[in-house]
């Protein structure tokens, strides 16, 4: 490792000539991590002897740090100092745009927060009993936290009716397998989430998709397909659907509870972005209460590593059941992290990082509506967007292209539920850390589908 002493040698002198100093500054570094002058782990002089050796204010150093954070160039650990960042991205490919993650905020330190967080947990936990093995539905605090977090959406709801889950996947999973046998029938949407697609396919059930128009799947269509099959669940993500980015709008969420009331179907509501989305209407558990599971994920609009997610259960619902399939399909949550989870909720972090989130999934959501086709659809706070193709590409072919340049996305096929899949594909937005190489990525793409087969 390079000491502070020694990392002054990739430096020279400032052009007043050449622009802004700090981004001379941030040039510099680049330009050191590129020919190896400086690597990874190694240790950047404090900012103020910095600021000395190039003769340029304090402030000057500050902001060019705050520059190459933002890059992606440097990491920052609170009392050690500044160091070149073990995460470089290599130049080139692979572009992830197929993964669906939450960016990371702008401005919030997610290693810090952590840290802060965990100490305040251990501060007043017992460390050994956090480290155990905890059953049930998660304790009532962790519950409580799940019936804050969800208020803005649902009022109040009994955290006896939440259940504490290791993930959305494997909430899904348990409910599956408590309420269908192997050969039942699930209605789903025609395009569905992959993970619900796989959880059915490995319990054994059948999927019927019911078709749909821009407002999300129709009530006629509902009964129909109800009638004909005799299923008795139907599973769908009412905002932000997975892949078309459709919200379905409240008027429409009526006359499907409608038919779920007349066809005796239990609704499994999969809802991860409502709030992010910010204009979400009433939720189906909401307006129907004695027959939704609804669930509930902090992995899709906080961070994908807290595992998090509530599951509501009906009103009047014993949970026990739901409680045994899910130690079935996964112990127990972690219970740091859930912990962790919880606490932020209480404090407010999860919070500042969902508004965090959004700030920066509106930022990639301008920068797409930019350089993409004008069909593409989307939302202003939503992590991906679906993109129709134009006549003269087939779905497979561009896929094929896509990879030769780098590009990972995912055709309509990963979504389809049944019958043939539309020549489109999903595209997210989270996955590539910088905008920079986002926006290389984006406009790679959509050169493609400009180009043709």
């Amino acid at each position: 490792m390079v000491d502070s002493d020694a990392a002054l040698t990739w430096t020279s002198r400032l052009d007043p000539a050449a622009g802004p100093r700090y981004l001379q500054i941030v040039a510099q570094l680049e330009r050191a991590v590129a020919t190896g002058l400086l690597r990874p782990g190694d240790r950047l002089p404090p900012q103020r002897r910095l600021a000395e050796h190039l003769a340029v204010d304090l402030t000057t150093v500050t902001r060019a740090f705050g520059e190459a954070r933002e890059r992606g160039l440097i990491d920052a650990v609170t009392g050690r100092g500044s160091f070149i960042s073990a995460r470089q991205e290599q130049a080139g490919p692979p572009l992830d745009l197929s993964m669906t993650i939450p960016p990371a905020p702008k401005g919030l330190r997610l290693g810090e927060l952590m840290q802060r967080g965990i100490a305040e947990i251990l501060a007043r936990s017992d460390a050994d009993q956090l480290m155990n093995y905890h059953g049930g539905a998660g304790s009532l605090a962790e519950r409580a936290a799940g019936a804050a977090w969800l208020a803005p959406l649902m009022g109040v709801v009994q955290p006896q009716r939440i259940a504490v889950v290791p993930g959305a996947q494997t909430g899904l999973n348990a409910l599956l397998s408590l309420l269908a046998q192997p050969g039942d029938t699930i209605l789903t949407e025609a395009l569905t989430y992959p993970g619900l697609i796989g959880a059915a396919r490995q319990r054994g059930l059948a999927m019927v998709p019911v078709a749909s128009d821009a407002d999300g799947p129709l009530p006629d269509a509902l009964d129909e397909a109800a009638n004909r099959s005799e299923a008795r669940l139907f599973a769908l993500t009412p905002t932000l659907q997975n892949p078309t980015c459709i919200t379905i709008p409240e008027r429409r969420r009526r006359d499907l509870v409608a038919v779920a009331r007349k066809r005796d179907l239990i609704l499994i509501e999969d809802d991860p972005y409502s709030l992010l989305a910010g204009d979400a209407p009433v939720p189906l558990a909401v307006l129907a209460p004695e027959r939704t599971w609804h669930v509930a994920t902090l992995s899709k609009v906080l961070t994908p590593g807290l595992r998090t997610a509530f599951v509501v259960m009906p009103e009047g619902m014993d949970g026990v059941p739901f409680l045994a399939a899910l130690r079935a399909t996964a112990l127990m949550p972690a219970p740091l992290m859930t912990a962790l989870a919880a606490h932020w909720i209480r404090i407010g972090t999860a919070k500042d990082l969902l508004e965090g989130v959004r700030r920066e999934a509106a930022e990639r959501q301008s920068l797409a509506r930019g350089i993409l086709p004008a069909t593409m659809q989307g939302h202003p706070y939503a992590l991906h967007v679906w993109q129709p193709l134009p006549a003269h590409w087939a779905r497979n072919s561009l896929m094929e292209r896509a990879r030769e340049a780098g590009l990972g996305v995912m055709a309509a096929d990963a979504f389809s539920t049944g019958g043939g899949a539309p020549d489109a594909i999903r595209i997210a937005l989270g996955a590539i850390p910088e905008r920079a190489r986002l926006t290389e990525a984006l406009g790679l793409l959509a050169g493609l589908i400009r180009d043709g087969g």
